[in-house]
């Protein structure tokens, strides 16, 4: 399996030279030789900012409906909505209906009609002519209906998404679907030293869209190569599109999430402060884009030791009658860490085994409270990392199934130097030669392993011990030994 070091700390105050160039599209690695000395294999990569990625564009936007037949919803589902909407919200005009159910209003208007036929709704006579400024609200019969609605399902807000329709957005926005390239790849990682293999072995893992295993010591870099891809996905790779919520079987599950989704298209809403929740007085402008979708960048999700398996399900809201999405559907279209696999309160076997269908079949089967399964499509780059020994953590099925392998070892000499050099231009400290030939000879030659976040721990160490002491950080045998005496231990 390939392996790779990597430099875990951003090097903004370090100045970055690119060696060679080559046409888009090729898989060449530029190493960052030394000042007057040819490039070597094996040299440590910093990428230059002067080539910039193309900007992918945003995955195709789902069309705006123009009828209730567009929405992929029955008449008797957008009613109820509509119902339970007046119920919460009391009065409302036309245009406010509109905007809260995120439905164009020629859309809305055929349920509200109908329901003003049923004598379920009053329509009162607004500022102009049309349904845009007439008040709705609820008769006596409309209440008891809204009240029996809300009874059987408390959703209340934009109109949800068919899973059909959500399937074959997911499709069109995959992440095997995006461009990627060693030129818009090596700017995700402007910022690390990594070792001129890297990126070709984490390309194809992009391309493929499926799932990478990186495993190694601590400390090298493992959790840094997934943020760093995660950063790729996100500024690089065109953004993409989420619903509020999803109708699967009938059952409502609400899958924009704030906290995770990072919406660009707030400028677009043309939401105006005088309406109920904000919203202005004209209607949901009628355009291309559907409104029950939030533009997004792609979402990068990370878990750890926290993970279990409940929060791999759908979360039943039993009072409400309604669900949410679990986080690693949320994270479709983009990227899902799961680290440190093996130290979750779970075991890494049944962890593993929960993944075994969904990176098989690049779905997932959620369970309902009625017992039902709901199948969700998995359209996201899925990857896995441990410092544990694999051989206690995974078994041949588990990496059968994961497309992609690296192994992220701990850096050679050559790499802990530029680390420790670049560390020190971090912190404005003199770099001295002799401290990491001090580190070598006396703890890392003698059994103990390098890692790529030892030189940031060390002189972290150092400028605690000086802070406290109120002298200049001044690098010096007797400083280092004492930073590694508390830092390394005994243990």
């Amino acid at each position: 399996m390939p392996t790779t070091e990597l430099f875990s700390e951003p090097i903004d105050t370090i100045h970055r030279t690119q060696v060679g160039a080559a046409p888009l599209g090729t898989s060449h690695s530029y190493p960052l030789a030394p000042v007057g000395a040819p490039p070597q294999a094996n040299t440590a990569v910093t990428w230059a900012d002067d080539v910039p990625p193309l900007q992918a564009a945003p995955a195709p936007a789902p069309r705006s409906p123009r009828t209730v037949s567009d929405t992929g919803l029955s008449m008797g589902q957008l009613t109820d909505l509509l119902l339970k909407t007046l119920y919460v919200h009391g009065v409302l005009q036309g245009s406010d209906l509109s905007k809260l159910l995120r439905l164009p209003l020629d859309v809305v208007e055929e349920p509200l009609l109908m329901l003003r036929d049923q004598r379920l709704v009053e329509a009162g006579s607004g500022d102009v002519l049309g349904s845009v400024t007439f008040k709705f609200a609820l008769t006596e019969n409309g209440r008891i209906r809204a009240r029996e609605a809300v009874e059987n399902c408390r959703y209340v807000g934009p109109a949800p998404v068919p899973l059909a329709q959500y399937i074959e957005q997911c499709h069109v926005q995959s992440v095997a679907g995006t461009r990627c390239n060693p030129v818009s790849l090596r700017a995700a990682f402007k910022d690390y030293v990594i070792r001129p293999s890297l990126l070709d072995e984490l390309g194809p893992a992009v391309c493929s869209g499926k799932s990478l295993f990186l495993y190694g010591p601590p400390g090298n870099g493992k959790t840094v190569i997934a943020k760093g891809l995660g950063r790729f996905l996100s500024q690089f790779c065109g953004e993409i599109y989420v619903p509020y919520a999803i109708l699967a079987d009938n059952n409502i599950i609400t899958f924009y999430d704030p906290g995770i989704h990072q919406t660009t298209d707030d400028a677009d809403q043309g939401f105006r402060r005088s309406g109920p929740n904000g919203e202005g007085s004209q209607g949901l402008p009628d355009g291309a884009v559907d409104r029950r979708w939030r533009r997004i960048k792609r979402p990068v999700v990370l878990t750890g030791s926290e993970l279990t398996l409940d929060l791999m399900e759908l979360k039943y809201n039993r009072l409400a009658n309604f669900y949410n999405a679990p986080m690693h559907i949320k994270a479709n279209g983009g990227m899902f860490l799961i680290d440190d696999i093996g130290r979750q309160t779970i075991s890494a076997r049944d962890l593993l085994n929960r993944w075994t269908v969904p990176l098989e079949e690049s779905a997932d089967y959620l369970t309902l409270s009625t017992g039902r399964k709901c199948m969700l499509p998995l359209e996201q780059l899925t990857i896995f990392a441990t410092n544990l020994d694999t051989k206690e953590v995974v078994d041949e099925a588990f990496l059968r199934r994961t497309k992609h392998k690296l192994q992220v070892n701990s850096p050679t000499r050559e790499l802990y130097t530029v680390i420790f050099q670049m560390a020190c231009r971090q912190r404005d400290i003199a770099y001295d030669e002799a401290i990491v030939n001090t580190l070598f000879e006396n703890y890392y030659d003698r059994g103990r392993a390098p890692r790529a976040s030892d030189p940031r721990d060390l002189l972290e160490m150092a400028r605690s011990i000086c802070r406290f002491h109120e002298v200049p950080v001044n690098l010096s045998i007797d400083l280092i030994h004492e930073c590694a005496k508390n830092f390394f231990g005994t243990m």
